[in-house]
């Protein structure tokens, strides 16, 4: 009742991969976990939504058999981001720079899954929340020292760009039209 929509990361429908990813959950299947909570959702009335981070080891996946069995009102896919700190240099709790993809390999795995409605890209010229012009992740000053319109500012959100790559959609269980 209090749930409108669920979003869970699904990287790969091949356990093998999940496991090169670092997804692998030992003895216990992520694609089966997946399958159960998409059925919970169904079972109480939940928008599905997934993300997916697109890599060196997931970019020739063919995706479209289970994302259409699944049926998520909005899949998001991502293409693998290097913020050093975070996932690269010395500072960082991983190495991800076997991970990237380049445009042009993202764009394939793209190409592969454009009959898919819901699917919705963020390539990394997109991909910008905190800000990340730089390489690392910078976050803004706090809201409650500078207001929100300054932290916006400093954040390097582009509204334009937000709009351009399907940034607002329609989330609230009262206003979509969930027919599974």
């Amino acid at each position: 009742e209090h749930l409108d929509i669920l979003a869970v990361s699904c990287d790969s429908f091949v356990e093998e991969v999940n496991k090169l990813i670092g997804r692998g959950q030992g003895k216990k299947n992520h694609v089966e976990k997946l399958m159960k909570i998409r059925k919970w959702c169904r079972d109480y009335n939940v928008a599905f939504k997934i993300n997916s981070v697109i890599n060196y080891y997931n970019m020739d996946e063919d995706m479209t058999k289970e994302i259409e069995m699944i049926s998520p009102i909005r899949w998001k896919v991502f293409q693998c981001l290097i913020i050093d700190g975070e996932n690269c240099g010395d500072d960082a709790l991983r190495q991800a720079e076997k991970f990237v993809i380049n445009d042009e390999e993202f764009r394939g795995f793209l190409d592969r899954h454009k009959n898919i409605k819901c699917l919705v890209p963020e390539s990394n010229q997109q991909m910008r929340f905190l800000d990340c012009r730089n390489g690392r992740k910078d976050p803004s000053r706090s809201i409650l020292d500078v207001g929100v319109e300054n932290g916006i500012k400093f954040s390097g959100f582009d509204e334009k760009m937000f709009f351009k790559r399907g940034g607002k959609y329609v989330w609230s269980k009262a206003d979509l039209k969930l027919d599974w």
